[in-house]
């Protein structure tokens, strides 16, 4: 199996992981039970909804005016922005300045969109190590493995599967609590921070009217990533653009009650520009990296560019039922779960994704919990129109459609034969698939049923 489709079905077998099922809803579970006390602090949190959806609906509408505003404030201080149409234009700028400033090691905060350009890989072909802060990340960083959920990288891993890790790389405690791992990552990440020449950031906001990035966090890695080091790159894609920093205050609290149920996370920063002068602290660089990378092509397919307002949160992922069975690796992309769904194709190639849009019970569950009410079940819709318009689906797919139209079009070729050989045939093809069986066709369909019963 080779295309991200063959790879979807393969992976998606882990549904019958007990294990891994029972680890994954046990820490979703947690999620969801502190989101909850989260959302019960607001009044009207649907209220709440309405207005992050209208501040980045706002943003979206003028990205064309907000982006150059947030470029000329922000480098009205010394800092330096650069464009990036794709992610490997974004790799080649990045590269140049690791290999001017001879960098050899650099420290990384949680950031998305490095995974999206495949940052770490390309530093570690050049021989450059780069050290993942973010504990989830670290952790999934030493395991070899990919982030797993959007909010938090390593959801699928217990605190037994932790300690049986670090106990392999570094020879910490088998049994170690879940703070003896933290105070071990922490002391051994201090290290890195302090020698560090560069930290990469994310960024949560780019806030154009006062042009600085906003940055929210619980454990203090990415405000270390920018006081340490000399250097500070931001990556962040255009679509992350609000238009003032009066929404600051709304936005902070709101984002950590739908991600984790906080009244607000521990460190929130507004980071304006390098080091000025007569200041002790901060980096004497900072290029902030604006990358496109599909995004242009999303904001023009019309309905489609509400996709652009996620906020990542993880509640789309946290409550849709095919995430919470076959987990994040299974899509094999950097965006998973409904809003990977969505936008995954724009950015990595519609005829190797278009499948994603099929991975969707269309509940509607995770549009009703959109933090910035995105109508995700409604866009994976019309990314399947897209497919269906291009001939995106499998030649057997096809033919089994216009078959399946053919037949029951008419009632009479439905009849033409009885339950037996329906039932034959259902055993044969298994169209639900190995573990799940149809239920057995009457003997006679209800037509034939209704006919002999009214003779």
């Amino acid at each position: 199996m080779h295309g991200s489709k063959d790879i979807f079905l393969e992976k998606s077998k882990i549904a019958f992981d007990r294990k891994h099922r029972k680890t994954i809803n046990y820490n979703i579970s947690q999620y969801d039970a502190a989101v909850i006390r989260g959302k019960a602090r607001y009044t009207d949190y649907n209220a709440a909804k309405e207005k992050a959806s209208s501040i980045k609906e706002e943003a979206l509408c003028h990205l064309a005016s907000y982006l150059p505003e947030f470029e000329k404030n922000i480098t009205s201080r010394g800092a330096e922005v650069v464009w990036a149409r794709t992610g490997n234009e974004a790799l080649e700028k990045i590269e140049k300045i690791l290999l001017e400033n001879k960098i050899g090691m650099l420290v990384k905060s949680k950031s998305m969109i490095s995974e999206e350009i495949g940052l770490n890989e390309h530093l570690e072909k050049l021989g450059i190590e780069p050290v993942e802060t973010d504990l989830g990340e670290f952790i999934v960083q030493q395991a070899g493995e990919k982030p797993y959920h959007i909010l938090t990288p390593a959801m699928h891993k217990s605190r037994a599967d932790v300690a049986r890790l670090f106990q392999e790389k570094f020879n910490t405690p088998a049994d170690a609590s879940a703070l003896e791992l933290a105070h071990f990552a922490r002391k051994h990440l201090r290290k890195k921070f302090t020698s560090a020449q560069v930290g990469i950031t994310g960024a949560n906001f780019l806030i154009a009217d006062i042009g600085a990035i906003g940055l929210t966090e619980n454990e203090g890695n990415a405000l270390m990533s920018v006081s340490f080091p000399k250097i500070h790159i931001v990556l962040a894609g255009i679509e992350r653009v609000i238009p003032s920093v009066k929404e600051m205050p709304f936005f902070f609290p709101f984002i950590a009650s739908g991600g984790t149920g906080q009244q607000i996370s521990v460190y929130n920063s507004l980071i304006t520009g390098p080091r000025q002068e007569g200041e002790p602290d901060g980096p004497e660089r900072l290029i902030v990296v604006l990358l496109d990378n599909g995004r242009s092509d999303l904001y023009n397919q019309g309905e489609q560019a509400e996709a652009l307002k996620c906020i990542r949160c993880g509640a789309c992922l946290n409550a849709c039922p095919i995430y919470k069975n076959i987990g994040g690796y299974t899509y094999n992309s950097t965006y998973t779960g409904p809003i990977g769904s969505v936008i995954t194709p724009f950015y990595n190639g519609f005829r190797e994704y278009a499948h994603l849009s099929y991975a969707c019970t269309l509940c509607g569950r995770c549009s009703e919990v959109c933090s910035v009410k995105i109508p995700l079940h409604y866009l994976l819709l019309l990314n399947r129109k897209i497919a269906v318009d291009n001939n995106y689906q499998d030649f057997s797919w096809k033919v089994g459609m216009k078959v399946f139209e053919s037949v029951f079009l008419k009632r009479e070729k439905l009849d033409l034969f009885g339950g037996k050989i329906k039932n034959t045939g259902a055993g044969l093809l298994k169209p639900l698939g190995e573990n799940k069986k149809l239920p057995d066709f009457a003997k006679q369909s209800f037509s034939k049923q209704w006919q002999n019963n009214t003779k």
